[in-house]
């Protein structure tokens, strides 16, 4: 289980907050999606999620170590027969959080928490050695003799550079006019 945060907490102390959060992980593993608080869900999620792992690794030490913190036995063995075996194939992130909306008493920001048990979906990733190996390769260019002359062409002035001293000559002019006023 995560260590607790210092500051405030769920609930007042921090066995309080420990309760409160292994109650709301059996809602969660016993109904598959809960309505909360934002506050309380995120600091479910890490709770929800590293009992899940253990639940995947599916051995007797395992098993105590959830019973540790949640004290259900049907919620364990739910967790270890029915919700393992869907997240198998995933590497993590096995909760969702949804926004709702806000309460209507206190105006609380409520979410929605909820397992992920479809399955994972890997999509063919396109790797570069794949795009360097696939490309057409260009047929091979001949060597033509190349004439050689002692001529060297001049080519006409730049626009660039045309523009670049009527710049320049701009700029001296307003740093004349700047030296005048002072």
């Amino acid at each position: 289980m995560p260590k607790p945060t210092k500051g405030p907490r769920l609930g007042g102390g921090p066995a309080h907050e420990r309760l409160l959060l292994a109650n709301l992980a059996a809602a969660l593993f016993t109904h598959k999606s809960i309505k909360t608080t934002e506050t309380k869900a995120k600091r479910l999620r890490p709770v929800a999620e590293r009992l899940i792992t253990f639940a995947k690794r599916g051995d007797l030490h395992a098993r105590r170590r959830v019973l540790g913190v949640i004290g259900d036995k049907s919620v364990v063995h739910e967790l270890f027969t029915e919700i393992a075996p869907l997240v198998a194939e995933r590497e993590g992130g096995y909760t969702r959080i949804t926004k709702l909306g806000f309460r209507k008493g206190d105006n609380a920001s409520m979410v929605q928490i909820e397992l992920v048990l479809e399955p994972v979906v890997k999509t063919p990733s396109k790797s570069k050695s794949k795009k360097v190996a696939d490309a057409p390769v260009a047929a091979p260019v001949e060597d033509a003799p190349v004439d050689e002359t002692d001529t060297v062409e001049q080519s006409a002035p730049i626009e660039d550079e045309v523009v670049t001293d009527a710049a320049a000559e701009v700029e001296a002019d307003a740093a004349d006019k700047a030296d005048d006023t002072k």
